[in-house]
């Protein structure tokens, strides 16, 4: 069992255990104490959440590990992570640290101390299908914190060896079994942040990692210089706020220059797109053929919308959309939906 010291995975270990299986505690290292465990209570690893794991796993009567992966993740997310922002790109380092580390180095210890599966506490459902003879990846039943975007990447194989305790849970329901069971981590508070950017201060993790950031023109379509900015690293597609520049009406970025080290910006119309490509595609279902009706999300809760998927020979797919979307964003995920079925994803490029 994955376990962040948090209330999901603290539930999601009760659960299973409560279920008949033999549960292994086990918390992932990401970095080093001089950087996680003194910069804030809501850091990724920092040692409260260690402690409370420790804590969970004598309250529910659990072995516990701590597995150090610092090397493998700086490897596989923090340098991910950079390079992607000096492209000019908007990274997902969930996606990437559940591929590569979670189900990557985490699952191989795993199975290094005898265990059979890996459980976490996101919200989502692994379901067998015997008509199809495969595993399926599903929305969770509270469709608020459904986490399966982030989990597209997942294949046949790891699916096998996966188990979502919390998939049919709603939140409320969890919170209130942690504090009937006795878990002190019952009303503990959860992050929406960025895990090794606590309070999403990207400005202060990018001093410490990329030598020097050099700021840049602000331009419009027509290349006229509206302002500067502080280094591409700083921005997104379709941010507003920011930009130190006003106008008759508001501003977005509507495309990252990274070779020319420019933001371009424009209007809101500008900023939106009826169309996509992405590349790299992972299908969990048979890869398709031809075009497809289906939902699409481009960014982890951001709503589904229909669109036209159309598959290419090099692996990749066009995406139409019915109406234009705002901020299709390269380095972000696109993920293929059909009902509540995840079929697969890409990243958009």
């Amino acid at each position: 069992m994955a376990m962040s010291g948090g209330v999901d995975s603290a539930v999601s270990a009760y659960l299973l255990k409560d279920d008949g299986y033999e549960i292994i505690g086990a918390t992932i290292k990401f970095w080093s104490k001089e950087i996680c465990g003194f910069d804030t209570p809501r850091a990724c690893c920092n040692l409260k959440s260690i402690e409370d794991c420790r804590l969970i796993a004598e309250r529910i009567k659990i072995p516990y590990y701590v597995f150090n992966l610092e090397k493998e993740f700086k490897k596989e997310v923090i340098d991910y992570f950079i390079e992607e922002y000096l492209r000019g790109h908007t990274p997902n380092p969930c996606i990437v640290c559940n591929e590569k580390i979670k189900w990557g180095y985490f699952l191989k210890k795993a199975k290094e101390i005898g265990a059979d599966f890996i459980a976490t506490g996101h919200y989502a459902q692994v379901v067998y299908s015997k008509e199809e003879k495969r595993f399926l990846l599903k929305e969770a039943s509270d469709k608020e914190k459904d986490q399966s975007y982030v989990l597209f990447s997942l294949n046949q194989n790891l699916l096998a060896q996966t188990i979502f305790p919390l998939g049919n849970y709603k939140k409320s329901a969890v919170r209130n079994l942690a504090k009937r069971i006795g878990l002190p981590v019952y009303d503990k508070r959860e992050s929406q942040d960025i895990c090794f950017i606590p309070g999403r201060d990207k400005k202060e993790f990018f001093k410490k990692f990329i030598p020097e950031i050099k700021p840049g023109p602000i331009l419009n379509k027509e290349g006229k210089v509206l302002g500067e900015h502080k280094g591409i690293v700083f921005y997104t597609l379709g941010q507003r706020e920011g930009l130190g520049i006003s106008g008759q009406k508001p501003l977005y970025v509507i495309k990252i220059d990274a070779q020319n080290n420019a933001l371009i910006v424009g209007d809101k119309k500008e900023a939106m797109s009826q169309r996509l490509e992405a590349k790299n595609l992972n299908w969990i279902v048979d890869k398709p053929e031809g075009e497809l009706n289906l939902e699409v999300r481009i960014r982890y809760r951001h709503p589904k919308s229909p669109a036209v998927v159309i598959s290419q020979k090099d692996n990749s797919v066009e995406v139409v959309f019915q109406t234009p979307q705002f901020a299709v964003t390269p380095g972000q995920a696109v993920v293929f939906y059909k009902d509540d079925l995840v079929l697969g994803g890409g990243w958009i490029v």
